[in-house]
C-alpha cells in the first residue's frame, strides 16, 4: 500500500538500534528521507548501513532536553525541513518504591518525558506552519498495566502519554496528529539480556505465543504517519500481542 509519505523528512530519535531502528527502516521503505541519531558513532554507522545513502546521521543523546532539542534542531536543518517526527528514547533503571531514591526521579522523568516535551517544541512550530505533521511516540506497553521494578519508567511514561493526549486536541486543526505506540515484547538486543540470551523464552507469556518483531513493530510507525492515518490522533496504540487484557 502506498502511504503517501514519499518524499516526507523524518527525524527518528534514539535509532541505532532496537525499536528506534526499526521505525527508521519502515519510514525510509517508504520514500521517507530519515535522520537517525544514537550516542555510540560505531552502533549509528551499523545503523546507516541498513538504511538508504541519503540519511542523516548525528551523534546525540535524546536523553536531556538540551539534546532532544539540538537533535530536532540538528536534523530539520540538515534535512532542509520536518514533516515527521518519531520521539524515543531508552528507559530507567529498575527499581521498587522502597530501592528507589527520591532523586532518581528527576532524570527519569528527564528521560521519558521532558525529552519528548523538548523534541515537540522543537518540531511542533514547523509543522503547524506548513499545515501538515505527523508526531509518534515510542513509549511501553507498562502505560496500560505497570511492571513490577519498574517505577520511575511507570511513573515517567504514563505522564508522557497525558502530554502528548493533550498536544493531539491543540495541533488537530492543522493537519498535525500525534500518537503514541505502547510496545510489549519484541525481539530487541534489551530483551535479549533480560532473559538471558533466549529472548524467545518471554514469547510464554503473550497470548500469540511468540515475541513481536522489529520490522513489524516499524511497520505500525510507518501507517501512522501515512497520509491515511490523517484521521487517527490521541491514539495511544499498544502493539504488545494481546498481553493486556483490559477494556481500556
Amino acid at each position: 500500500m502506498d502511504l503517501g509519505i514519499t518524499g516526507k523528512r523524518a527525524a527518528v530519535a534514539a535509532s541505532s538500534s532496537g525499536l528506534g531502528l526499526a521505525a527508521a527502516k519502515a519510514l525510509a521503505a517508504d520514500g521517507v528521507r530519515v535522520a537517525i541519531c544514537g550516542r555510540h558513532p560505531e552502533k549509528l554507522a551499523a545503523a546507516a548501513a541498513q538504511l538508504p545513502p541519503d540519511t542523516v546521521v548525528l551523534t546525540a543523546d535524546v536523553g536531556s532536553v538540551d539534546g532532544a532539542t539540538a537533535f530536532v534542531e540538528q536534523a530539520t536543518e540538515a534535512l532542509g525541513g520536518l514533516e515527521v517526527l518519531v520521539a524515543n528514547a531508552g528507559g530507567p533503571p529498575a527499581g521498587t518504591f522502597a530501592s528507589t531514591p527520591m532523586d532518581a526521579y528527576l532524570p527519569a522523568l528527564e528521560l521519558n518525558l521532558l525529552s519528548t516535551v523538548a523534541m515537540c517544541q522543537a518540531a511542533v512550530p514547523g509543522l503547524i506552519e506548513q499545515g501538515w505533521g505527523r508526531i509518534v511516540a515510542i513509549t511501553s506497553s507498562t502505560v496500560r498495566q505497570p511492571s513490577a521494578n519498574l517505577i520511575l519508567s511507570n511513573t515517567a511514561r504514563a505522564g508522557v502519554t497525558g502530554f502528548l493526549k493533550t498536544l493531539a486536541t491543540e495541533v488537530a486543526p492543522h493537519g498535525v496528529t500525534v500518537n503514541s505506540v505502547q510496545p510489549g515484547l519484541h525481539g530487541t538486543d534489551r530483551l535479549t539480556s533480560l532473559y538471558g540470551g533466549d529472548p524467545a523464552a518471554a514469547g510464554k507469556h503473550v497470548p500469540t505465543g511468540q515475541i513481536g518483531r522489529p520490522d513489524d513493530f516499524g511497520a505500525v510507525i510507518a501507517f501512522l504517519c501515512s497520509d491515511q492515518a490523517r484521521f487517527v490522533t490521541g491514539a495511544a496504540l499498544p502493539v504488545d500481542g494481546g498481553a493486556f487484557q483490559g477494556l481500556q
